[in-house]
C-alpha cells in the first residue's frame, strides 16, 4: 500500500466547491481546505504508486478550478 499527500492548488474562491469532489473519489481516504501555498491537501491510499500519480494527474487535476498540484509520497509505514 503507497500513502500519499496530494497538494491540491485551486482558482480564486474554488476550494469548498473542489472539496466535495475530491473527498469522493475512491483512493482518497481524507481531504481538507488548508492555509498556505496549497488550498487543500488530499491523503492519498492506493495498491501501487502509479495509482497515486493517476489520481493526482487524471482525476484531481481533471477537476475543473484546479491549477497545479504537488505529490507527496510518504515514506514511513
Amino acid at each position: 500500500m503507497v500513502h500519499a499527500f496530494v497538494m491540491v492548488k485551486t482558482g480564486a474562491g474554488e476550494s469548498e466547491r473542489l472539496l466535495a469532489p475530491i473527498r469522493e473519489l475512491e483512493t482518497v481516504t481524507e481531504a481538507h481546505i488548508v492555509a498556505g501555498a496549497y488550498d487543500v491537501i488530499a491523503e492519498v491510499d492506493a495498491e501501487e504508486v502509479y495509482n497515486v500519480l493517476q489520481t493526482a494527474s487524471s482525476k484531481i487535476q481533471g477537476l475543473e478550478g484546479v491549477t497545479d498540484t504537488k505529490t507527496y509520497i510518504s515514506m514511513d509505514d
